[in-house]
């Protein structure tokens, strides 16, 4: 079978910009042939952080403006890529694009997930077929919608048969960590575990005016503090059952002002104490799945006072990145979204049912072509 290109992009829980990766396709396989990461104009950044940082949904008229600021931002994005890995446009079957995700609330009166970068708009400004809306169909079936990974971590990582481990965890660390637990048997299941770095990115924004805490150093400087750590830990969130998903619109500022936080007087102490927060809450998570190790993708993954500690709680369990199992822990997601736009262009019925809770396998994205 011929390679074929696709493109994968998307914008996370941080908001830092938008990952956009060139994957050639041989059969099944997904190859990364060029990344780039686009950040986002000081003004946009803004508007997104308001629009996320109150707990509440988007207006209407927010929303409607927001959709077509990112998806020109996504467009852009694409120029960049194909300019930087010298492909013509012509070249790409198609590009999948997850968007911004602005607003998830799969448990409410009406389930909605949000995601803004209209899709029609990004393929009428490339040219290029486009696939959007990943999470719409898995709601409509009773989904959470999140985390769709597990189904690309399987097809890459998947154990093999001959593993005397019964599983293998991939973790990622976005700005809300999840974990899809690969069984030896072929089945996969997953759920967010919570909050990953949007937390700690929260908090270092606010007190040194940094995006993120590079290599945990400003929280190591800090110490634990244990009784703000088990009045967190006391959200109801971690004690829920899969399926389950969250984000930013949950775990966020007011979420952490709940707790005080500026009673532990130090900054570094409360930064100390969310890392240990995402620490702890992901060990518990992995530790009832016995894996035989863990891979890490996601910014978290630079994190290495986050990855100690986590090595820390999970003794004897190696924790690794997935670039020793052959892909760049920052480009993951994005090759994720060049998967399913390949998957939904071959009319592929992905069963989500034990990631998501979905009750029938569906279709995940819809089609936007060039007019």
């Amino acid at each position: 079978m011929n390679p074929v290109l696709y493109i994968g992009m998307i914008s996370g829980t941080s908001r830092d910009g938008v990952d956009a990766a060139l994957v050639r396709f041989t059969e099944d396989q997904p190859d990364l042939v060029e990344a780039v990461c686009v950040p986002y104009p000081l003004d946009m950044a803004r508007s997104l952080d308001r629009m996320v940082n109150t707990g509440q949904r988007p207006t209407e008229a927010a929303l409607k403006e927001m959709d077509a600021q990112l998806a020109d931002h996504f467009a852009g994005t694409v120029s960049l890529l194909l300019q930087k890995a010298a492909v013509k446009r012509q070249d790409i079957a198609a590009i999948g694009s997850h968007g911004q995700t602005v607003w998830h609330e799969p448990g409410g009166e009406q389930p909605e997930s949000i995601q803004l970068g209209n899709p029609d708009r990004i393929a009428r400004q490339t040219g290029i077929v486009t696939v959007g809306d990943f999470r719409r169909a898995d709601i409509e079936a009773g989904g959470q919608g999140a985390p769709l990974a597990p189904l690309l971590h399987r097809a890459l990582f998947g154990p093999s048969a001959g593993m005397e481990t019964n599983a293998r965890v991939v973790l990622n660390l976005g700005g809300i960590a999840n974990i899809s637990i690969l069984h030896r048997d072929g089945r996969v299941s997953g759920y967010d575990t919570g909050p990953a770095n949007c937390l700690m990115d929260a908090w270092i924004r606010v007190h040194l005016g940094e995006a993120f805490d590079r290599d945990g150093g400003w929280a190591v400087g800090g110490k634990c503090r244990p009784e703000l750590l088990k009045s967190m830990l006391s959200d109801l969130y971690f004690q829920k059952s899969a399926p389950k998903s969250t984000g930013i619109e949950y775990f966020n500022l007011a979420w952490l002002e709940k707790y005080a936080p500026h009673s532990a007087n130090d900054p570094r102490d409360v930064q100390a104490t969310l890392a240990e927060l995402t620490a702890v809450t992901v060990a518990d998570a992995i530790r009832k799945h016995e894996p035989g190790e863990v891979l890490v993708c996601g910014g978290g993954a630079h994190n290495r006072y986050l990855l100690q500690r986590l090595e820390a709680l999970l003794p004897g369990t190696p924790v690794v990145s997935t670039a020793e199992f052959g892909l760049d822990p920052d480009w993951v997601e994005a090759v994720l979204f060049a998967w399913l736009a390949r998957e939904r262009l071959a009319d592929h019925v992905l069963d989500t049912g034990s990631i998501t809770g979905a009750r029938k396998p569906v279709l995940l994205g819809n089609i936007a072509r060039p007019h």
